[in-house]
């Protein structure tokens, strides 16, 4: 092996550079025989001084494990000759190698020339751009540069604008044109384009104003034109809207129609509020002073009017629930009403309280007197008052929206303007109340007022608040004084002054049903309890005025009859308008069940009085246990059975005749008989438990009682049908 690393290590001449064939063939001659050298020197020297026999060991045992030399090993080749071999077969390839160099020699040398071409070329294109590297680095910074100017160009225009703004804004305000000149002068106030100018005059003379307090050497430039403009606009607008107020001076004049057009231009009067406060204190004095007479001329001679249709009979002191119908008075006296019930009594006059007829049209009084109309008290009064609420809501929110007041200010504008019709409707009302007796009318009026006041409440007006409450202050005390005079005459009436009794409902407690009905009717939308309180009163005295004129009859049945035809009477009216859970309705209801109760006692009494008593005895000594003490009254039971079995039909048809002959109602006289007829067999069967006891069974007039069921069956033929 090392002998043909040697034998490989003679290679060609250095000197044959000349050939760049010969060259090449040199060249891989020497690389060849180097490589091999290298191999084979390498793996075996054995110069070195780190060589360890154990390491040759191990390397020559590597090799023995080696197919080739096993191989050799098995066949006994001679390694010597085998190594020659082997190095002559290296000879031939590395000729035959040499031999492909040499022929692709022209390939490399081209190749090679190519390769230097390239790296010129690539050296010129680094060179160029590195120099494009050097020109955009110097043209970065020279955008830096421009965005650094564009950025303080900027900052420039925006200052220089927003400058430009406020001076052109104030070059603007400072300019007076002269088309608001011309249109000042010579447009009519009503034209569109002089309310224009207007605002806009209104602004600069604003910004003048404002200008002045900064010393603004400009604003004097303006200052006489504007203030002339100012002065001329002011002329206008104060005989435009004179103008306006006269015209409610007119006779026969909507006023409303020149208030909508004042409306219209509103800003004219806060023009003069902001410039010229003397005009327009002297036009809002002028207004109020125009308005105060018409309204106070309006409403006077339609009061006037009214009272002109009003009934002509009207109660007086007299006319009292407790004063009775034979009264007679004096020579001198007036005459008294045709019918004093009527006075007691609502019927349709409840009706104005409606909403239909509370918010209706209001009366003309002219044409009420063409048809000869005539109406009571209450339906003048909300006439009059439904006039005052209309025309004081919108005059309240003229005054707000056209003078520019709210709160306190808006409320003494208005009294300063109604304040006069205010209290002429007030004297004339205290005057027609000091001389009233009507007591609904009187009371329907409060419901009236408490209604508009509602209204007013729902508008949000607060105009008339403190009106409605001195009509109030009005009112309240004469009902409740009328009131006390009707207690009082019920309390001091004379049974005996009333003329011939009778057992039908008397007019004195009818006037209090028809009267006590409408106010607890009325009453109920708006509860006052000092209304409850009096009525409360008025009742006790009418239950006592019934007491003392039943009290008045000879016998217990009359006064029985009296009372029940009374309360029944009462608590029918009543509950036509109360409600059923009214105390006035609960407390008659109560009267009437406990009176007719003992009525009915009253009339089985008579024909059946034995039997009854009879049964009443035996129950008690039943619970006490000792009915054997009625073992002896064998004749009395006998009696008792014979009578009732013979006499009880013409008993119970002469007490049904009775009984509805009795009661006017023909309703609570079925009621009563019903009642009575039913306690009967209670009665009888009462009778029969108590002969069903041990101690009478023995009795051999048991078998002529009745049958209970037959009896029920026959009492239910004589039921009145009605």
């Amino acid at each position: 092996m090392a002998e043909v690393a040697l034998a490989g290590g003679a290679g060609p001449d250095v000197n044959t550079a000349g050939n760049p064939t010969e060259m090449a063939m040199a060249y891989l001659q020497d690389e060849t025989d180097g490589e091999i050298q290298d191999i084979n020197l390498g793996e075996l020297d054995l110069t070195t001084d780190e060589f360890i026999l154990d390491e040759v060991d191990i390397h020559i045992q590597a090799n023995l494990e080696d197919d080739l030399v096993k191989e050799a090993l098995k066949t006994g080749v001679d390694l010597r000759q085998y190594s020659k071999q082997v190095e002559s077969e290296l000879q031939r390839i590395e000729q035959a190698s040499i031999k492909d160099y040499i022929k692709e020699s022209q390939n490399i040398a081209l190749l090679h020339n190519q390769i230097t071409a390239c790296d010129s070329i690539l050296e010129r294109m680094e060179g160029m751009l590195s120099g494009f590297q050097c020109d955009l680095s110097s043209i970065s910074s020279e955008i830096q540069t421009l965005q650094q100017q564009s950025v303080s160009m900027n900052v420039r225009l925006k200052n220089r604008q927003a400058v430009r703004s406020h001076l052109s804004q104030l070059v603007d305000e400072l300019v007076v044109p002269g088309a608001m000149i011309s249109t000042i002068l010579d447009s009519p106030v009503t034209e569109q384009g002089f309310l224009e100018q207007l605002h806009e005059l209104n602004n600069k003379i604003n910004f003048a104003k404002e200008l002045s307090f900064r010393e603004t050497l400009a604003c004097s430039d303006i200052q006489d034109i504007v203030d002339r403009l100012k002065l001329k606009a002011v002329s206008k607008i104060r005989e435009f809207i004179l103008q306006k107020i006269y015209s409610f001076r007119k006779p026969m004049t909507n006023y409303q129609i020149p208030q909508n057009t004042l409306l219209k231009y509103r800003f004219f009067y806060q023009f003069l509020l902001a410039n010229e406060r003397t005009v327009a204190k002297e036009i809002r004095d002028e207004y109020v002073d125009t308005m105060s007479k018409i309204y106070y001329s309006y409403f006077k001679s339609y009061s006037g009017r009214l009272l002109k249709v009003q009934y002509e009979e009207v109660a007086d002191k007299d006319d009292l629930m407790g004063v009775e119908d034979t009264a007679k008075k004096g020579f001198f006296s007036k005459p008294s009403l045709k019918s004093r019930n009527t006075i007691f009594t609502v019927g349709q006059r409840g009706a104005i309280l409606s909403p239909a007829e509370l918010e209706g049209p209001i009366l003309v009084p002219h044409t009420a007197q063409r048809g000869d109309s005539r109406y009571p008290y209450e339906t003048l009064f909300r006439s009059q008052h439904y006039a005052l609420l209309d025309n004081g809501c919108r005059e309240f929110l003229f005054l707000s929206d056209f003078f520019m007041v709210t709160g306190n200010s808006a409320l003494d504008l208005f009294n300063s303007i109604m304040g006069k019709t205010l209290s002429m409707f007030l004297k004339s009302m205290s005057t027609y109340v000091s001389d009233c007796y009507d007591s609904i009318a009187v009371f329907l009026c409060i419901h009236i007022i408490l209604r508009f006041r509602a209204i007013t409440v729902k508008r949000t007006i607060p105009a008339l608040d403190k009106y409605w409450e001195a009509v109030l202050e009005l009112l309240w005390p004469r009902f409740e004084l009328i009131l006390e005079m009707n207690i009082h005459s019920i309390r001091n009436t004379d049974p005996q002054k009333l003329g011939v009794l009778d057992t039908r409902p008397h007019y004195i407690t009818r006037r209090y049903a028809e009267f006590s009905s409408a106010i607890v009717s009325i009453n109920q939308t708006f509860t006052n309890e000092k209304t409850h309180t009096l009525l409360g009163q008025l009742q006790v005295e009418v239950e006592n005025f019934v007491l003392k004129m039943a009290a008045e009859f000879p016998s217990r049945r009359n006064q029985l009859i009296f009372l029940i035809n009374n309360y029944d009477m009462m608590l029918s009216v009543l509950m036509e308008r109360a409600a059923d859970d009214s105390k006035e309705v609960e407390g008659f209801q109560q009267l009437l069940l406990a009176r007719t109760q003992e009525f009915i006692e009253e009339i089985l009494s008579p024909p059946f009085g034995g039997m009854i008593a009879f049964v009443k005895e035996a129950e008690a000594l039943m619970e006490k246990g000792q009915l054997d003490r009625l073992k002896n009254d064998e004749a009395r039971i006998t009696q008792l059975i014979r009578g009732f079995s013979s006499s009880w039909k013409q008993s119970v048809e002469a007490m049904s005749q009775d009984v509805m002959r009795s009661f006017t109602n023909f309703k609570n006289g079925t009621s009563i008989i019903q009642g009575a007829l039913t306690q009967l067999i209670q009665y009888y069967h009462g009778f029969h438990k108590v002969l069903n006891q041990p101690s009478f069974r023995s009795l051999a007039v048991r078998s002529e009682l009745i049958n209970l069921h037959h009896l029920m069956v026959e009492v239910k033929k004589h039921k009145p049908n009605f």
